[in-house]
């Protein structure tokens, strides 16, 4: 094939999805000449499944990814229809803003907030091939024989490397939606080295609203809740209504009776799925006892008479998936717009890939997204942003990023990718974060915009609105650890059950009896002016005081690990007292410290004291 020249730039961002979006803003922001790369400019910021941002854990991501100065929290506010704050009766550190978005609106204003970025083209076309010299990237070239010279390539293919579709008996090489897939990349990744597998995804059928009898179904409402963008004050108040909806007998006999049509168990897939959103098949299959499962009707969009049923995932041939989903109470005269499909597609393992998201093998080759194994929007565009803002940096001559896993979310899952691996699709969970209670989405900007300024991606609107914010949130605590009048304190307590005091307390003590902040408020005439996560943030930081503090000792001695490095050259198969698995865990994924080699599956503290004692002897 005749090549040609496509041009000159910095980096190449092969993908538009939700990691390809955040990793070019974040090169092209700080000043890089960019290019990406996408299949087809419709699938720009597009949403194939959950029309929705935020939820348990990622909605931390979307406030971290915010905070640092990514587009999510900001193109999700622009689109929002309904906000939730998920876990709401349950404690700070697991609560989670989640929003229902116009999935068209979203890619519109993603695709024009990129159309406008100074230093970033756009172009549509398929990679075929990263070009390299010396093991370091030289450019990419496309399947139509054109050459992007460029320094840096960072690889956000998602779900599209020889995709392939599945409902029932019919498969279909394609992407989701019926986008076209990517045929090339995966031959020449392998050349370079990466290791290659399987994974399987699916989506439930989108329904015409019209035929959906909403009034036999329960209501959920929206909240009026802070947004995810620490640059914006409110969320609208006029917000769509989403529906509950429940499986029963007749559906589950109904998959029960046709499992040899299904796909998942016949035989015709055996690639890996989402143990954490799995397929309606699966559900029934592993919950028998089950007598019903929760649905979530939620609209596409404000344009669309479309509706989306979260819960229903299903990869059943189209005369099933029409009779199954009928029997659901408010569906039985239902039409599906769109069926249901699964969806195979080539991934890599990131125990190939450093902590900076870059490969191991490539210089300047980076990798971020659901091509990482990584299941959900969020995940994908946490990574998009790491990746990008390494490129960056290491472009730029700088030092690297690597958030710690007590610093975010984000470093939690960029840990466990690239130092435990994933043999699923990975998807973010509170419980994965042992320092969770400082890793609230409230504090994020607390915890990262001072280091996405210093990096040169958060704006100086941006870093000024922080600076602000941090001011009153000092001043609130500063309020709420003063004395109260002690005629008003002491009402406050006896209404709440409590003895009479003996002695003055601050307000701080009456929030640590269990006296709600609203009432503090109300009774003593505070903060009249003061946002409401302001004042919620201060709040919970007072409430949890000496958890914090214990976490912090935690901190600490975690750092300590981190700050041990391992020399680049070391060779574990020659150290003596390191057991065999270790050896080949340790040789695998050439931890960068301590901290990383403790955290490795197979590594136990018999081996890091040997490692500690092997380091003792080398100094």
């Amino acid at each position: 094939m005749q090549t040609f020249s496509e041009g000159v730039c910095d980096a190449v961002v092969i993908g538009a999805g939700h990691a390809g979006c955040e990793a070019a803003l974040a090169l092209a922001r700080t000043g890089l000449k960019t290019v990406m790369l996408t299949l087809n400019l419709d699938s720009i910021g597009f949403m194939p499944c959950n029309p929705s941002v935020g939820g348990t854990a990622k909605g931390h991501l979307v406030r971290e990814i915010d905070a640092l100065g990514g587009e999510m929290g900001l193109n999700a506010d622009r689109c929002a229809l309904q906000y939730r704050m998920l876990n709401e009766g349950k404690g700070a550190a697991v609560q989670s803003l989640r929003a229902q978005t116009d999935k068209n609106a979203y890619h519109r204003e993603m695709k024009r907030i990129l159309e406008h970025t100074e230093n970033l083209r756009i172009v549509q076309g398929e990679a075929a091939e990263i070009l390299t010299e010396n093991g370091k990237v030289t450019g990419v070239k496309t399947s139509y024989g054109g050459v992007f010279t460029c320094r840096a390539a960072i690889i956000a293919t998602g779900v599209y490397l020889n995709s392939k579709t599945i409902t029932g008996e019919t498969e279909v090489n394609g992407g989701p939606n019926g986008f076209a897939n990517a045929t090339h990349l995966t031959k020449n990744l392998i050349e370079l080295g990466y290791r290659v597998r399987r994974f399987k995804t699916g989506t439930p059928a989108r329904l015409d609203g019209r035929t959906v009898d909403f009034s036999r179904l329960p209501v959920q409402s929206g909240e009026n809740v802070y947004p995810f963008s620490f640059l914006n004050e409110s969320v609208s108040e006029a917000q769509t209504p989403c529906y509950l909806a429940y499986t029963n007998q007749k559906t589950h006999e109904l998959i029960l009776n046709n499992l040899d049509r299904a796909p998942l168990y016949n035989g015709q897939i055996s690639s890996t799925g989402p143990r954490y959103c799995p397929s309606i098949e699966t559900k029934v299959v592993r919950f028998r006892e089950k007598e019903r499962h929760q649905l979530f009707l939620e609209p596409e969009g404000a344009d669309t008479t479309e509706v989306y049923v979260q819960g229903l995932s299903t990869s059943l041939p189209h005369d099933l998936q029409k009779e199954m989903y009928r029997t659901v109470e408010g569906l039985e005269h239902c039409e599906i717009v769109r069926y249901a499909y699964a969806i195979e597609y080539d991934c890599i393992d990131t125990l190939d890939v450093l902590p900076t998201l870059e490969f191991k093998k490539v210089e300047n080759l980076y990798t971020a997204g659901q091509v990482n194994g990584t299941s959900g929007y969020e995940e994908a565009a946490a990574q998009g942003l790491v990746a990008g803002l390494n490129a960056s940096l290491k472009l730029r001559g700088l030092p690297p990023l690597i958030l710690r896993r007590d610093q975010a979310y984000i470093g939690v899952l960029i840990d466990d990718l690239v130092t435990k691996g994933t043999d699923e699709p990975y998807r973010m969970m509170t419980s994965r974060a042992e320092f969770r209670l400082s890793l609230r989405q409230d504090n994020a900007d607390m915890r990262l915009t001072q280091i996405g300024y210093g990096l040169g991606l958060v704006s100086e609107e941006r870093y000024q609105k922080f600076l602000a914010r941090k001011q009153m949130r000092e001043e609130t605590l500063a309020v709420l650890n003063g004395r109260a009048e002690q005629k008003k304190a002491n009402g406050l307590v006896e209404a709440h059950g409590g003895e009479p005091l003996k002695a003055g307390v601050t307000y701080a003590d009456l929030l640590r009896r269990g006296i709600p902040l609203k009432e503090i408020v109300q009774t003593f005439g505070l903060f009249a002016e003061l946002p409401r996560d302001v004042l919620e943030s201060a709040e919970t930081e007072i409430r949890y005081e000496g958890y914090l503090k214990q976490g912090a000792e935690q901190i600490e001695r975690a750092k300590k690990m981190e700050n041990t490095p391992l020399p680049a050259d070391i060779d574990y198969e020659k150290i003596e007292g390191l057991r065999l698995e270790a050896r080949e865990k340790l040789q695998r994924v050439r931890p960068l410290n301590l901290g990383q080699a403790e955290r490795i599956s197979g590594v136990n503290p018999a081996d890091i004291a040997v490692l500690m004692i092997y380091l003792s002897l080398k100094k």
